[in-house]
Parts: structure tokens; sequence; C-alpha cells
């Protein structure tokens, strides 16, 4: 039987996940619903940096994963952390209609509980276990065990849309800018996304960034890091050689942010898991 891995798009762009089949979110700027498929980032920056309304996301509805679903296949779905999207659900309730369509057909929904580089991560480590010919209890087994020990921290260039979106104040966003303060964001193991540290310049936020990787347990020769870069390919490049010459991880992979990611991290916005 034939192996399908579908993802929602909030997996980033490296050449691993290049076959997969994504399920695009809806990003909604100024009443335009852009549809997260084959975006232009730096025409999609240009339209989030000039409009002064609520920038909003909307996850894919069932159909659209129905839609991907193989009858004859072992068919297997990464998302977005359940608790920063409607995509796990919407995927399950995918997985119910099509079930009940063709009783004999395999579906699982992994919940990655990230975003951005640690979804990519999740979905990479999906397809690695199928290339290996794990059977499927072994891969719903090896990747939830995965997602259970994956880490995500990053560090946001620009507050401008936590502000639009209503997650801070403008007022906080104004003073921060005004007091170079930058934020360092994480998830908090359970798939929310927490603020970790605040630190003064851009320069020592990263810097931060690469000191708190010790302060996890991590196996790192048989642990892959990755980057997610938003327009920022240089400063990915970067911290890639930084992070290398500190830890020996077994590769460090640097992702092109997808639209969702896009407006999660924002221009010049760095997304990290391991």
């Amino acid at each position: 039987m034939k192996n399908n891995i579908i993802v929602d798009s909030c997996t980033d762009f490296i050449k691993e996940t290049e076959d997969l089949d994504r399920v695009p979110f809806r990003i909604l700027i100024d009443n335009e619903e852009i549809v997260d498929e084959n975006l232009d980032i730096n025409k999609l920056i240009e339209k989030m940096k000039s409009t002064k309304q609520q920038i909003k996301t909307a996850c894919a509805p069932p159909e659209d994963f129905i839609n991907k679903l193989k009858e004859e296949a072992s068919n297997f779905i990464v998302t977005i952390s359940s608790q920063l999207s409607g995509s796990y659900n919407s995927a399950m309730v995918a997985v119910e209609t099509f079930k009940e369509r063709f009783p004999e057909s395999f579906v699982h929904v992994f919940d990655s509980k990230t975003a951005c580089a640690g979804e990519t991560l999740v979905a990479m480590k999906v397809k690695q276990l199928l290339e290996e010919n794990s059977n499927i209890s072994e891969v719903i087994e090896q990747t939830n065990k995965y997602i259970t020990k994956l880490r995500t921290l990053f560090v946001l260039d620009s507050l401008d849309n936590l502000a639009k979106n209503g997650r801070i104040t403008n007022f906080k966003a104004i003073l921060a800018n005004i007091m170079h303060i930058v934020p360092i964001m994480g998830e908090d193991g359970e798939g929310r996304i927490v603020l970790k540290e605040q630190v003064r310049g851009k320069k020592k936020a990263i810097a931060r960034l690469i000191d708190m990787i010790a302060e996890y347990n991590v196996d790192f020769e048989n642990t892959i890091l990755g980057i997610t870069h938003v327009n920022c390919l240089e400063k990915a490049e970067k911290l890639r050689d930084e992070i290398k010459s500190r830890y020996p991880f077994k590769d460090v992979k640097i992702f092109k942010s997808s639209g969702l990611s896009t407006v999660y991290a924002d221009d010049g916005g760095i997304v990290i898991a391991f």
C-alpha cells in the first residue's frame, strides 16, 4: 500500500517537504482572502506592512483535507498545534467523514503541538520513518515520541503583527520598539505559545537564543535542528553557522517560511526547533 503524507500550510519549505500534499490556510488582509499556496512572500509582507487592520487567518475546511486523502493508501496528516488553530480539528472531522465513505481506509492525524520549523520537522520525521519502511504502528509511536521531545523557540524582529492581531497593545509595541526590546517566544510543551524572555537588542536576542539551546536536554548527535526564516536568509545562515560551531547537532537545516509562518513570525522573524 502506498503512503500519503498531508500537511497544512504552516509547514515550511525545504527540498524534503516539496512532494508533500499541502492543505492551505487562508490569510485575510483588508477583506482580501489570500490562499496560502504558492505565495510570493515578499508581496505578502508588503500587504502585512501596509494594512492598519487586524490580520486574520483561517484554517482549511474539512473538505480540503478530504480531497487530499486517498482510499488505497496509508494516510498521515500533520497539523499545526491544536492549541493555536482549528486545523487539527478540521482534519479530524475530515477523517471521520472519509472513514464513513471508506471504512477500510487508514488515516492518522498528528497534532504537532508546534508550528513553523517544529511542524516541518515533524512532517520530515514521518517521511523519514516511512522511507525506512517502518510499519504503521512504529510510525505513530516514533512520531508521537518525537513530538513530545521537540522544542520550538522564536525571535521576532517586529511586534507589528502581534499588535494588529490584538495579542499586545499598540502602546506596548511602540514602547518595545523604542526600548529595543526583543521577545523570545516558545511553546510550553503543550502546544501553546508563551513568552520565554525579553532581551534588549536584536543581536543580544539571537545570542541568547543560541545560549538557551544548552538549557535543554538534547541528544545532539541524533537530533536535527531546523531554522525557519522570514525573508532573512543571510541571518538564518549566520545563525546556522553559529549553532553548528557551538553544538554537535546531527544536522542544521534552513527552511523558507510559508505564508502562515510569515504571518506568525513577521518580516525578519526566526524560528528554531530541535
